[in-house]
């Protein structure tokens, strides 16, 4: 591999390292996010705590932490060859294990359901929409935050592959969604046993 692709990859976990989730509810109102409800620094739990304004703006500002490194990758690399799709695939990889394992956090991090779309949004565009909308479907039929993201992330290598896009972007694309559910094993086990905390509260 190329300085070019380590510099990138490396900027690409730096940049998914900033915990915009923590700062914001420092900013906001002065409390470690990581102190409240689920202790994540992600946008569910920041809508939770400071209001779903905040927790969108939450979801932009993680999604473009993957969004911008991959672009940059692709504007700045050389195109059509191998080692061009396996280092952006790698790019948005780095930008994820970043914000699942920051360097600014002692190594830990949020989940990367944000980041994750934020990615596969700069480098297949359809299949991750899709992917956005069957999370949608699921948190409305279900109405579990962490199903409709294990659920989206799953789906999302499907879609990429009956797109006909390249096989590394589908690899790419598994690998994260082992990664999330990495991330969500805590959510996993209380969906299991039925103790998950629904999105919506009953009335």
């Amino acid at each position: 591999m190329n300085y070019q692709w380590v510099v990138i990859l490396l900027g690409a976990y730096v940049l998914g390292s900033i915990p915009f989730g923590k700062i914001i509810a420092r900013k906001v109102a002065d409390i470690d996010i990581t102190a409240h409800g689920s202790g994540n620094i992600g946008a569910t739990n920041v809508s939770r705590q400071l209001g779903v304004r905040w927790g969108l703006i939450t979801l932009f500002l993680d999604a473009l932490k993957g969004f911008l490194p991959v672009i940059l990758a692709i504007r700045c690399a050389e195109q059509a060859n191998l080692l061009f799709f396996w280092g952006v695939a790698g790019t948005g990889t780095a930008a994820l294990l970043g914000h699942q394992f920051s360097i600014f956090q002692r190594f830990r991090g949020g989940k990367g359901v944000a980041t994750a779309l934020g990615i596969y949004l700069a480098l297949a565009p359809l299949p991750a929409l899709l992917a956005v909308l069957l999370f949608v479907v699921v948190v409305w039929k279900w109405n579990y935050v962490s199903l409709g993201s294990l659920v989206s992330a799953f789906s999302l290598p499907i879609f990429i592959m009956l797109f006909g896009k390249p096989v590394s972007l589908g690899i790419g694309a598994l690998v994260m969604a082992l990664l999330i559910s990495l991330k969500h094993r805590d959510n996993i086990i209380r969906l299991v046993r039925g103790r998950e905390s629904p999105w919506r509260k009953p009335a």
